[in-house]
């Protein structure tokens, strides 16, 4: 196993990930500013494995093969020529390189990693209910910051993500308390998010044109930390706070034993309906959510890794799939569809409802 020494970048930040990866990042690195916030949940101050590294140096890749002016590769490493950012897939490490900000290529890294170890990303709305797991898989925009806010206003419930979580082959949920993106919409869920000097967001009619600019410069702007940086806390698309910040006085949790999955989708249909559907059809569904809703950047290291073979893709689907197959076998999976139309917090409102039928009572809750 090969570290990478921090000699010019002020020593480590350290991050473990529910016990199972552990993160090492250069402090000085123009990446450690974001990964820390967005990383924050995990952080630790004791040293942990460095199966993950981040730095900013680049590694010699002697006698390199090319992909016209995309890729530059090895056996065991990518490059990536226009992102200038360079990826070490090892057998017992990976390591991440790069002048940038770093989170979209550490995103799709940590996921394998985590597989290694008998969990998979997913994402979802996560919450815990009566100390059993609820796993909300859903594309954005479909309602599920509205439907959380929701949910923990009623006794049981607490926040495990609004965004990510990981699923274990022995079907426990494990949570992911990264920071929301609180957004125009979001004012009349959590208004107290938006009382005395805020910085400005856009009309709500305007916030849908807002994101797609967004989604269309982040490629570039992620190469400039500064810029980066200073994008992502003055944006007039979203706010960024903690669940601590959203939900005052309710505790996050960790992990939990996993009760049900329920598949979220919006449709052109009339009325909100309930379908069941077999584990295998929630799997491969949470595979796709999972890698549509990565970054661009981040669908580009997966491409990047499978086209060189440094991490062939049937491999990388094959194993994570194992893994979701053992975390929802024999629990309970549905579809929920929701009309297109709706807004999201009209959605909520019938999603919340929905799920309150699928909740057991207290005397009827199985042991898992």
């Amino acid at each position: 196993m090969m570290i990478i020494s921090p000699t010019d970048e002020q020593g480590w930040l350290f991050f473990d990930v529910h016990g199972r990866v552990g993160i090492r990042v250069a402090a000085g690195a123009p990446a450690a500013a974001q990964l820390r916030t967005m990383l924050a949940c995990f952080t630790t101050e004791h040293e942990v494995s460095a199966d993950i590294v981040v730095t900013a140096p680049l590694e010699p890749m002697l006698e390199a093969a090319v992909l016209e002016d995309d890729l530059a590769y090895t056996a065991d490493t990518v490059r990536f020529v226009r992102e200038r950012v360079q990826i070490v897939c090892e057998e017992n490490q990976y390591r991440i390189h790069g002048a940038g900000e770093l989170l979209t290529a550490l995103v799709p890294i940590l996921d394998r990693a985590m597989v290694t170890r008998g969990a998979a990303m997913i994402h979802a709305a996560t919450v815990a209910y009566r100390g059993q797991a609820i796993a909300l898989p859903a594309a954005g925009g479909t309602g599920k910051t509205s439907t959380v806010a929701k949910l923990l206003r009623r006794d049981g419930f607490s926040l495990m993500g609004d965004d990510w979580a990981f699923l274990t082959d022995d079907s426990t949920l494990l949570g992911y308390d990264k920071p929301m993106f609180i957004k125009p919409h979001h004012k009349s869920i959590y208004p107290h998010l938006f009382e005395g000097a805020r910085k400005p967001l856009v009309p709500v009619a305007l916030s849908r044109a807002v994101g797609r600019f967004t989604t269309f410069v982040h490629p570039v702007v992620i190469r400039y930390p500064r810029l980066a940086d200073f994008s992502r806390r003055w944006s007039p698309e979203h706010r960024m706070v903690r669940a601590t910040q959203a939900f005052p006085g309710r505790e996050v949790t960790a992990r939990a034993p996993l009760a049900q999955v329920v598949y979220i989708e919006r449709y052109e249909g009339a009325r909100t309906r309930l379908l069941v559907r077999d584990e295998g059809w929630m799997v491969d569904r949470m595979l796709g959510n999972f890698q549509i809703e990565l970054a661009g950047f981040s669908q580009r290291v997966v491409t990047g890794l499978g086209a060189a073979s440094v991490l062939p893709w049937s491999r990388f689907v094959e194993e994570k799939a194992n893994v979701l197959q053992k975390a929802v076998d024999g629990r309970p999976c549905h579809l929920l569809q929701v009309p297109s139309v709706y807004s999201p917090d009209d959605a909520s409102d019938d999603i919340v409802a929905f799920l309150g039928e699928l909740l057991p009572a207290d005397d009827e809750r199985p042991e898992l």
